[in-house]
This record gives structure tokens, sequence and C-alpha cells, in this order.
């Protein structure tokens, strides 16, 4: 039986990670082990452990390591902190393979737990871009520490190859996040208007903004922006989820709740709403607003329109509903316009989604129950030289 650990330290990447845990449990394979860390065990952030414990998983290790991020410093002793807790858990637990998905610091501190322990890592949503975020760098770090790779489109798997990693461990399955969107039994829009607390049909938009960690951009400066931009769309009320754990998050709570506290009536803001919640939620809204990756992997499936604030996502494959802008007040009340405007509604059900069918937690399983990779020491793959390379001089 082969021993596979999950590593998740935020809501959002459990979400996604929900049905390849279930497929997990079920498989009379596998010898599930859950590490449960970061965000999930603060109760600022919604003591989302809860969730999944109701899930029905058992939780094999908690991890814990600060994650009141106001700093640079701040972010690098979380990951210390991160490391030496999944450093313990592998030794005590013994591990075949440990999946990651993405590429927040705290999976990074995993992956190199992984690497020194001789553990196999199976990593999900590798070879994406993301500019405007540090995860980037993170991002392409875990996959050169990875045996099994899962790409969410093709591009991005041949990104993967390109970062020499053998064609053979590189598959392309698809966004989990999609299997969750086909698979989940999603709410009633009267569901959705009752915890939400909005009158029948009343329209709304969904917000998650997060802080942008590279180029010194001043994040409570564009949420600022954004608040002024939705101050003129006044006849939808505003559905705010909390930011990541990331550095200068806490400052972004902060303002989120001064801005909820002055506009109480139109304004609720969560801590967690969960997977199912979140999602049957973008399934009502008139427009998902921010930064987050949710807008444009997730949101499409809808035929909703996204509104993609600053460069945080920037180099991810998008589809036409997605309207990029920049973060000034102008530039985001002049999207939302054209987000809510009946020409651009009306192409909305001919969008399509570029981040798979929704099998993608059933490949995965697949392929990591047949996979007997390397331990650690892997050889890289070269691509063939197809002409000089040309150099900046």
């Amino acid at each position: 039986m082969k021993k596979i650990a999950v590593f998740t330290g935020t809501r959002a990447e459990y979400g996604l990670l929900y049905l390849v845990l279930k497929a997990l449990q079920k498989s009379d394979q596998v010898a599930l082990q859950l590490y449960v860390g970061g965000t999930h065990l603060s109760k600022k952030y919604g003591y989302t452990i809860s969730h999944i414990l109701d899930d029905g998983f058992d939780v094999t290790e908690m991890i814990e390591y600060p994650i009141d991020s106001n700093s640079p410093t701040d972010t690098s002793v979380s990951m210390a902190h991160a490391q030496i807790g999944v450093s313990k858990a592998i030794e005590k637990h013994k591990p075949d393979v440990l999946i990651l998905l993405g590429d927040r610091y705290e999976a990074l501190a995993a992956a190199s737990s992984a690497t020194i322990a001789g553990v196999q890592v199976a990593h999900i949503h590798g070879g994406e871009i993301t500019e405007g975020a540090i995860d980037d760098c993170f991002r392409h770090a875990i996959t050169k520490m990875s045996h099994i790779h899962f790409t969410s489109t093709e591009q991005y798997r041949q990104r993967v190859i390109q970062l020499g990693e053998h064609p053979k461990t590189v598959f392309n399955v698809g966004a989990p996040g999609i299997d969750n969107i086909m698979r989940l039994p999603l709410l009633s829009q009267f569901e959705v208007d009752n915890f939400l607390n909005l009158k029948a049909n009343e329209a709304f938009f969904l917000i998650t903004f997060h802080s942008e960690t590279v180029g010194g951009v001043d994040s409570v400066g564009s949420l600022r922006q954004l608040f002024a931009a939705l101050d003129s769309f006044p006849q939808y009320k505003l559905i705010i989820t909390y930011p990541n754990a990331d550095t200068y998050g806490s400052a972004l709570i902060e303002e989120m709740k001064a801005y909820q506290a002055s506009n109480p009536e139109r304004v609720s803001l969560y801590e967690s709403i969960g997977q199912l919640k979140y999602l049957s939620a973008m399934k009502y809204c008139t427009a998902v607003i921010g930064n987050s990756s949710s807008g444009i992997i997730e949101t499409p499936s809808f035929h909703k329109p996204t509104v993609n604030i600053g460069h945080r996502q920037k180099g991810r494959l998008a589809a036409s509903s997605v309207i990029h802008c920049n973060d000034d007040s102008k530039s985001i009340t002049e999207a939302i316009e054209m987000a809510v405007s009946q020409d651009f509604v009306a192409n909305l059900p001919n969008v399509h989604n570029p981040y798979g069918k929704g099998n993608a937690s059933e490949e995965i399983v697949k392929q990591l129950l047949v996979f007997n990779g390397e331990k650690v020491g892997k050889s890289f793959y070269d691509l063939p030289v197809l002409g000089d390379i040309p150099n900046d001089e």
C-alpha cells in the first residue's frame, strides 16, 4: 500500500484538493496522510480545519507556524517554521509521496523538507506564470524538486518540460477546481441569497483581493482604489472574502474591516465561506472582482465576467470573459462598466474555459498509483536546440 501525504495550508488550496483527497481516501491502494497547517489553524481566518474534519478526513498532523505577515521578514520566519513542522511530520510518518498544490511559500518549505528526506513530490498547477506575486518563482522551484507533475493546460505542461522535466512525468490533467464546479452539489440561488443575507435575486459582486508581493506595489493603496471604484456602483451589494496570509495581508484585512464598517448595509466581509459556498456565490454573482486565481481559472466555467486588477495574475492563460485592468480607480471603474455592459454579457455564453473538462482528480490519482519514479535524484531533460539562441547584445 502506497503512503501518500497531502499538505494544505490555506482554505483555497484545500478546496482545490478536496476531490483528490476524496479519491485517495476511497482507494484501497492508498494510506492517506493529511498534514494541515497555516490559516486552517487560525481563528482569524475562520479556523477552517473544522471544515476539513466535517468533510470526513482524519488529520494526521497539525503543523503550526505564524501567519500574520506584515513584512518580508515575517513571511521568511513563517516559511522556516513551516519547514520545521513538515520535516518532523515526514520523519514521523515516512510517506512515499508528498502532494503539493500551487506556489505558496509553505509549499516551497514542504517541498524542501521532502527533498531532503528523500520523499517523492507530486506537484499540481506547475508551469503557470504570475508575474505580480513572489509565488511565481516558488512555483518553478517546486517543479524542480518534484518527480511527477500535473498541469492545468498543455501550455503549462510544455513549460514544465522546458524547465528540464521529462515529458513522461508531466501530465496535462486540467485544473482540479473545474472538477468541483462539475461535481459538487452547488447551492440554489435561494440558498445563496439566504446565507449571504441578500434579498431575493439581489445583484452582487464577489470580491477577493490579495497582496501583490513583487515590484514594491502598495497593495493597501490598490485596495483603496478598488473601493473608490466600487462606490460608483451602489446598486450592487459587495461580498468580500479575506485575502491570503501573504506579506501585508493583515494590513489588507484591516482596510477591508474599515470599509465594511463604513458601509454596513452594503458590504459583507467573510473570513472564509468554504469552497461549496464560494463557488455557489460565484455562480449567481454579477461579476467576480479582484486579483485571485479563482477569477481566472474557475469563474469562466460559470460564464461570468471577471475584473482582474493589477499584475498579481499577469502571465496566466485567461478566457475571453476576463477583463484585465490597472489598479487605479479609473481603470477599475471602466473595467467594471464593461463587465456589466449588455454587449459583454451577451457574449458570455460563448466563453470557453481553457482549464480542462472536470476530470483532473481521477487522472491525478490514477497516475500516482502507477508512478514509480526516482527517489530524489533525476536527470535534467534537455530540449532539442532549434537554432542559435539570441543574445542580448
